[in-house]
């Protein structure tokens, strides 16, 4: 025996130690327990960490599609003002990326609503309806009137539903609209104002539906009176290649024209949805780090317990680096298992979530997510592989980590002392 094992014994007689000491081998029942509970710390850890990172994806990947129904993704803004003639520039952009599938020109600005005594600001965007319809889904989000009549029907206005309900209007129900410039009277100088009537009503179940209103190009130019547009909006085929496709527009119309994409009037709500991932994140990546630092008491009984194995191999040959490595599998072993089984079950659980929790809600009888309170009537799960390829690698390190020490105890164990004490 002395002889197979030699200065450094092979790996396979590692690996048998390792799996003997792990899983095969007889334990105290309170050791047993131990490892068994730090395993399913791991598991739970895991598993908890790879579903809530695919929920925050989805719930994401639900808030930007609903905001990108409506919101161009890139928008070109002349330096020196307003863009007057549009159409040859809208050309130009069109014919500049073949990303791009639509342009079309606005007029926005910040207006204060009222109706039956209740104000609101609000942002009033005029728009050529043709054109829009290659740039957002405005038409599509219709749910009461029709939208056409922007056009046909001058001082007329689409507004969001929370802003209807807000405001207590509906279609066909008059809006004053105090607006952001002022007029001179001989009574005296006054803010522009003007009556608006609500042709349609349109919900996409995000804050826009209390924050934007409609109108077409006409009513826009006559309400801020503009010889121009102040943009032109820009849709792209795939939002994915919205940084390329912006970095072509400022190389060809820099510096006369700026160009913007969505995250920039939203970067606020891009840097919190961020942010509340890398919290969640940090957060259920303490319950792994306990679950393995539980490998450490684990790991620290089991070397109690076989003070007189470690001993007997000592003597038989094996070197203490060979010591170590076998309580280092030990430990990874233990920790290997749970993460296994925990990228396992997150894995099954982050697709099928949405499906559990619409058959929790036909079983009960309840709505989790109630579409008036959370806009969002299901719960929306999206995978990421490289959020389960980092959460396996982040919980393997601390896993290592929490093998180091109860291994290094290990070796340093000398063989006379422990079978004295045996």
């Amino acid at each position: 025996m002395t002889q197979r094992l030699g200065r450094m014994p092979r790996l396979s007689l590692l690996f048998d130690i390792v799996v003997r000491y792990s899983l095969r081998g007889r334990r105290a029942g309170f050791s047993r327990l131990v490892a068994r509970a730090s395993m399913l710390g791991m598991v739970l850890g895991v598993t908890s960490l790879i579903t809530v990172m695919s929920i925050m994806n989805g719930f994401a990947g639900e808030l930007y599609g609903r905001l990108l129904a409506l919101v161009p993704h890139l928008e070109v803004h002349d330096t020196r003002g307003q863009i007057t003639d549009w159409r040859a520039l809208a050309a130009d952009i069109q014919a500049s990326d073949t990303a791009i599938i639509g342009v079309a020109p606005a007029i926005s600005d910040t207006v204060l609503l009222e109706a039956w005594g209740r104000q609101r600001p609000a942002r009033v965007t005029g728009i050529d309806l043709s054109a829009q319809r290659s740039v957002s889904d405005l038409h599509q989000q219709i749910v009461s009137g029709d939208v056409a009549e922007l056009e046909s029907q001058r001082f007329s206005v689409a507004i969001g539903s929370t802003l209807s309900r807000l405001l207590g209007v509906g279609v066909g129900d008059k809006l004053q609209v105090t607006l952001p410039t002022l007029s001179v009277t001989p009574l005296g100088v006054f803010p522009r104002s003007a009556t608006l009537t609500v042709v349609a009503l349109f919900e996409v179940g995000a804050d826009l539906d209390a924050q934007q209103v409609w109108v077409s190009l006409d009513t826009a130019t006559r309400l801020f009176a503009r010889t121009g547009v102040d943009y032109l909006q820009v849709e792209l085929s795939d939002p994915e290649r919205l940084d390329r496709s912006s970095e072509t527009l400022k190389t060809q119309l820099m510096p006369v024209y700026r160009v913007t994409d969505w995250r920039e009037g939203r970067g606020s709500l891009v840097a919190a949805v961020a942010m509340e991932k890398v919290t969640v994140a940090i957060l259920l990546l303490a319950v792994i780090a306990v679950a393995a630092f539980n490998i450490v008491s684990t790991l620290t009984m089991s070397v109690t317990d076989k003070q007189r194995d470690i001993a007997l191999l000592r003597v038989l040959g094996l070197p203490a680096s060979a010591i170590m490595l076998v309580f280092l599998g030990h430990g990874l072993l233990l920790g290997g298992l749970g993460i296994g089984l925990g990228a396992l079950l997150g894995i099954t659980l982050a697709t099928q979530i949405s499906s559990l929790a619409a058959f929790i809600e036909q079983l009960l009888g309840v709505s989790l997510f109630d579409p008036r309170v959370y806009y969002i009537g299901r719960l929306p799960s999206e995978l990421v592989w490289q959020d389960v390829a980092l959460t396996v690698v982040a919980a393997l390190i601390l896993s290592v980590l929490a093998t180091l020490y109860p291994a290094w105890r290990a070796a340093q164990i000398q063989p006379v002392e422990a079978l004295n004490d045996g």
